[in-house]
């Protein structure tokens, strides 16, 4: 028969330390939503700027799982890189113009083409005379001429110049429409489902389009798979051809975050993608929408500091802990350790007052033979207003089925004793 039982010891660590709660969110299994208004932490020297912010309109709440908070972005998200955790999110979902926050999934492309081999850094790439007349910002490539790749790609992150990823889009895919075909494989591989990609620079165009869902997933991305690469985002000048420009990014220019990129477009207003780290954790955000360069810092710069301020990481277990044993029937030994599928790291909430709810489930008894790694059961964490996280409990070792006499005297002994 199934056996639920609760685990009053696992209890117990979740709250080691002084932890209080469980709106528990981890990892690819676990989005938890959280709810609330948490005060803000500004440095001194920006003090005057905070209270200019205070002065703006507050704008429409987000979800997050301890009630409405406001934000005066149109578009915005929130989550935790570690767990995957999403904190905050308002019109997550919603397909928006992303503007120049599209250059992260042309450099999602360009990493991959380095990281592959198939492109190297001081490789040099031909100027077309369509790189070169193209409009808005630029890193001022030479026409007739040629550019370092890493110079296009510290053009593209840093300059946010729409010529450099057009230099890079042609010396890859040897036409922009053509790159743009494999930025829209690329969206599908990684789950891209609300982005449609029509350039390569972010430029308006019909169906060009991205969530900040979609953003931050990408972002999460390139740290992941491209950590050799992401030094160029935290770059707060670029020098070309004479020519100096700053990071158009705020908080990287004021040292909060170490990328990613903003954007900004009269459809799409101003936008950022950010990621920063505190103490080993780090958060990215996306918001969009917003309507000046200042509201757009003051506002990402808030809303870093709420996730900081209010969440925290906790690891219960890592795998191959041993977190409960189940009875074998039929087995060489009686019990078989249960142990954790993979780590157990979650993203709670710091003022949380309800304790964590920790119960494990699977059929009892278990039934030899048993083979290790084979998923037995489950651990559920729970909590009062957030959705239930759950890992699977796999067998900790082998039990094999004992011989047939052995088999025999057992089954016996289960109907003459009932154990």
């Amino acid at each position: 028969m199934p056996d639920v039982s609760s685990y009053p010891d696992l209890s117990r660590r979740a709250i080691l330390g002084g932890f209080a709660g469980a709106a528990v969110m981890a990892g690819s299994v676990a989005e938890g939503w959280a709810r609330g208004k948490a005060g803000t932490t500004h440095r001194k020297k920006d003090a005057a700027k905070v209270a200019e912010a205070a002065a703006e309109p507050q704008g429409s709440p987000a979800n997050t799982p301890f009630g409405p908070y406001d934000t005066v972005a149109k578009w915005a998200i929130v989550v935790d890189f570690n767990t995957g955790a999403t904190l905050l999110d308002k019109e997550a979902d919603v397909q928006m113009p992303p503007s120049s926050m599209t250059k992260l999934m042309t450099a999602y492309i360009v990493y991959g083409e380095l990281k592959a081999g198939k492109l190297q850094l001081d490789q040099m790439l031909p100027v077309s005379e369509k790189a070169w007349r193209l409009q808005g910002s630029k890193m001022f490539v030479p026409y007739p001429g040629s550019v370092k790749v890493e110079d296009l790609i510290r053009g593209m992150i840093v300059d946010s110049g729409n010529d450099a990823c057009i230099v890079l889009a042609e010396g890859i895919a040897g036409s922009e429409q053509q790159f743009v075909d494999l930025m829209n494989q690329k969206a599908k591989l990684l789950g891209l489902t609300n982005s449609n990609f029509e350039n390569c620079t972010g430029m308006p165009s019909a169906n060009h389009h991205m969530s900040v869902r979609d953003i931050a997933t990408l972002a999460r991305r390139i740290i992941q798979d491209f950590p050799e690469y992401y030094h160029f985002d935290s770059e707060k000048t670029f020098k070309y051809n004479n020519i100096e420009q700053q990071n158009r990014n705020p908080l990287v220019q004021k040292g909060i975050a170490d990328g990613l990129k903003t954007g900004h477009t009269d459809a799409g207003g101003y936008g950022v993608c950010a990621s920063a780290e505190r103490n080993k954790r780090r958060v990215i955000l996306v918001v969009n929408g917003l309507t000046t360069s200042h509201q757009r810092a003051s506002e990402s710069e808030r809303l870093l500091e709420w996730a900081f301020s209010q969440f925290e990481n906790v690891t219960l277990f890592t795998v191959g802990d041993t977190i409960d044993s189940a009875p074998v029937y039929l087995g060489t030994s009686k019990t078989v350790p249960l142990v954790g599928g993979k780590d157990l790291v979650v993203t709670m909430p710091r003022q949380w007052q309800k304790k964590a709810k920790i119960s494990i489930s699977y059929d009892a008894p278990v039934r030899a033979p048993v083979t290790k790694g084979a998923e037995l059961g489950t651990l559920t964490i729970s909590g009062d207003g957030v959705p239930n996280l759950t890992v699977p409990l796999l067998a900790g070792a082998d039990v094999p089925r004992l011989g047939l006499p052995s088999r025999a005297m057992a089954v016996l002994t289960h109907y003459v004793t009932g154990s």
